[in-house]
C-alpha cells in the first residue's frame, strides 16, 4: 500500500500572497480564523506553506469575491468532492447564500428607489438644497440604534 505524502513546505508568505492574490496579513487573519492551517516556521521564524495552502488560498479568495461568509467559506472547505454526500451540503451552502444575495438585491433595489426619490428633490435652482435639507430631517427622524445595527447589512 503506498502512502501520500502532503507536499512540503517550501514558500514563505510573501511568496503564497503573490500566487495566491491574498495578501499577507489577509492569510494571517484566515489562519486566525482556522480557515487555514498556520504555516510551519523556518529556523529563523519565516512562515513556511506549501502548494496546497496556496490552493485552500485561491479557493477562500474565490468564495469571498463571491461575497461568502467566513462560515460559508468554512463549511465548504470542509466538504469532500469525491463524498457524494457533501454535494448535498455544497447546495445547500449556495442556497441559503443565493437567499441572501436575493435579500440584498431586494435591499439595493429599494435602496435605488429612495435615492432616486431624494434626488428628485432637488434640481439646483431653489435658494437652498432640498437634498441636503431632506437628509437632515431624516437624521432627526430616526431613533438611534442599540447597537449600531441596521445600517448597511453586509454578510460577513
Amino acid at each position: 500500500m503506498t502512502q501520500t505524502v502532503a507536499p512540503l513546505p517550501q514558500y514563505r508568505i510573501g511568496e503564497v500572497a503573490r500566487q495566491s492574490g491574498v495578501s499577507a496579513a489577509n492569510i494571517r487573519y484566515y489562519e486566525k480564523e482556522g480557515l487555514l492551517a498556520p504555516g510551519a516556521r523556518e529556523d529563523n521564524s519565516y512562515r513556511l506553506y506549501s502548494a496546497d495552502d496556496v490552493h485552500r488560498l485561491r479557493f477562500i479568495r474565490l468564495c469571498r469575491a463571491m461575497d461568502m461568509s467566513l462560515d460559508e467559506v468554512r463549511t465548504l472547505l470542509a466538504l469532500d468532492w469525491n463524498r457524494k454526500a457533501d454535494c448535498e451540503a455544497a447546495r445547500d451552502t449556495l442556497d441559503q447564500h443565493l437567499q441572501h444575495v436575493r435579500s440584498r438585491l431586494a435591499e439595493l433595489q429599494a435602496l435605488e428607489a429612495d435615492l432616486l426619490a431624494l434626488r428628485g428633490r432637488c434640481d439646483g435652482s431653489d435658494a437652498h438644497c432640498h437634498i441636503i435639507e431632506a437628509l437632515h430631517e431624516r437624521a432627526d427622524a430616526q431613533p438611534a440604534a442599540a447597537n449600531g445595527t441596521g445600517v448597511g447589512k453586509r454578510h460577513v
